[in-house]
């Protein structure tokens, strides 16, 4: 019973964090260009009933395989043009990875506390929660792939030949592939491969036919859309093959070392990490050397695999998270439970520090950011000033205690820190990005006339996915110095960054102009202002 109420507490803890990581205002952040992308697929998939060719503004989306566009076109069906609950089912994802993390390591370990520990630095790191937070892709792949590793671990270790976990590792295998292809295969699951070989050399005698009936599972559900989509259009399937083999090699490249910085992403545990790989150290203390080890392996492993290959960007650095919250959770409990020594308090200490330092100078940064700018008021301003002040109190007395270092508080202020700021800091945070000029082409999806019409833009204008997205229309292009053209395609709905009157001029047709739009959620006088997201829309009717 006491067992059973453990758990759970740590469920309890964990939905509660999760809440504030991914769920609570959510919606402050602006939908920027891949959202913009996923969601105006996903819209696509309905209008146009086609749910196994994926379009984006009418073209073929073939890059990316369906399962989250499905998922966000279920919820477009159910809830249309709600953005905050697109990115509930990223949260929900978000979520299922901390459990997974959570059980994984409680497997490993056999010890609840540091599963918990885990689990809470996860959904407390800079980039899962931003990748929790918006409608992405990358969250779904690594969120299944963390369920394969879960329950492969569970069939090589058990005893017998435990076809439910094996079948489903490969059902989960399948629909990470049918996430994001082969992204989470190379990333997260072939480096825990490397370390759990290394480390564990786990044995599958015995085990032979439900392994190769894992993979058949997996064979299938990863590949009956790709083999779908190469028999629909077979052409256009080999040309999206061979443009995204070269964008790994040819796209966004940067240099070997271009990841050195990748503690960065653990945001507010950035220090705590790498103090956490100084394995030389800390394997001669740690209690569980080989578990220790292992998460060291894993970590540096999936640095290594992601580095030599030339397309980098920050958010790919996402799997490294999930064993690097166990490289943490390693040094937090060893604090937490041994007699450290002056020294290691004194680093704990110091990593703390940080942080005492970081509360404290949040209401002198909110006062000039915001307060000044009038941005804030005055009862958010005190709110947040006295939570900050009192968790900076909080941690300073459970490090700085002359008699003991209670690292268990400390982590629970860390924690808390991270509610604050998720619960009340991003209220103002998200008023940065707002232009009171801000006059959405959405509005567009609440003026009936122009549901039933065609809309068109100059082909040699580019046209950014947020305003597909934004107004719900496929936006095709047309060559506005063809009059025959124009007019077998009359009435439509145009859309410009010039002045349309001048554009139609001598076209023999009616210009009842709606409105100029401005979907940039920047303000004018910022340097990420963008003029492509200006736009005049008019109803082009015959004379």
């Amino acid at each position: 019973m006491t067992d059973s109420r453990n758990y759970l507490i740590h469920y309890f803890i964990l939905l509660v964090v999760c809440l504030f990581a991914f769920f609570v205002n959510n919606q402050v952040i602006p939908a920027d260009l891949m959202e913009s992308r996923n969601l105006a697929t996903a819209q696509e998939m309905i209008h146009t009933d086609n749910y196994l060719m994926p379009t984006m503004n009418g073209e073929p989306r073939l890059e990316k395989p369906p399962l989250p566009t499905w998922i966000a076109a279920g919820v477009e069906l159910l809830i249309p043009g709600n953005l905050i609950v697109q990115r509930y089912m990223a949260g929900i994802s978000a979520t299922i990875m901390a459990f997974f993390l959570y059980f994984l390591v409680i497997r490993l370990t056999k010890n609840r506390n540091l599963g918990l520990i885990s689990s809470l630095v996860l959904v407390s790191c800079f980039n899962i929660i931003l990748m929790g937070r918006t409608a992405t892709w990358d969250i779904y792949c690594h969120s299944f792939m963390l369920g394969a590793i879960y329950f492969l671990v569970l069939g090589l270790e058990e005893k017998g030949r435990q076809w439910k976990w094996f079948i489903l590792t490969g059902i989960f295998l399948g629909l990470s592939f049918l996430s994001k292809g082969p992204v989470s295969f190379y990333a997260l699951l072939l480096p825990f491969l490397i370390s759990y070989i290394i480390m564990f050399r786990p044995s599958a005698k015995g085990k032979g036919l439900p392994i190769l009936v894992m993979l058949l599972v997996c064979l299938i559900i990863s590949t009956w859309w790709p083999v779908y989509a190469r028999l629909s259009h077979p052409e256009l399937s080999v040309a999206v093959a061979s443009k995204e083999s070269s964008s790994w090699l040819g796209h966004n490249v940067r240099p070997l070392y271009y990841y050195w910085q990748f503690p960065a992403e653990a945001g507010i545990w950035a220090v705590f990490w790498v103090t956490s790989l100084c394995w030389f150290y800390w394997k001669r203390k740690i209690e569980n050397r080989r578990m220790y080890i292992f998460s060291i392996v894993w970590t540096f492993a999936a640095f290594v695999l992601l580095s030599v290959i030339p397309e980098k960007k920050t958010r790919y650095l996402l799997p490294m998270l999930i064993p690097g919250a166990i490289n943490i959770a390693f040094y937090i409990y060893y604090c937490a439970t041994a007699i450290m020594s002056r020294k290691e308090k004194n680093i704990f200490r110091f990593n703390m520090s940080l942080i005492i330092l970081i509360l404290l100078a949040l209401p002198v940064a909110l006062y000039i950011m915001f307060m000044k700018e009038s941005m804030m008021g005055l009862p958010m301003y005190i709110a947040i000033s006295v939570l900050s002040i009192a968790l900076a109190v909080f941690i300073a007395l459970a490090v700085f205690n002359k008699h003991r270092v209670d690292v268990y508080k400390a982590f629970t202020g860390v924690i808390l820190t991270m509610i604050v700021v998720e619960g009340l800091c991003l209220i103002p945070i998200g008023r940065m990005f707002i232009n009171d000029d801000r006059h959405s082409i959405k509005m567009l999806r609440d003026i009936a006339t122009v549901q039933n019409m065609p809309f068109y833009h100059d082909q040699d204008e580019y046209v950014r996915m947020e305003l597909v997205y934004e107004a719900n229309q496929i936006i095709r292009p047309l060559d506005i110095s063809d009059s025959i053209d124009i007019q077998s395609k009359l009435p439509f709905v145009f859309v410009s960054g010039l002045p349309i009157d001048s554009l139609f001029s001598d076209k023999n047709v009616t210009i009842e102009v709606i409105d100029t739009f401005d979907n940039n959620w920047q303000k004018k006088t910022s340097r990420k202002y963008n003029k492509d997201l200006v736009k005049e829309v008019a109803i082009i009717r015959k004379k």
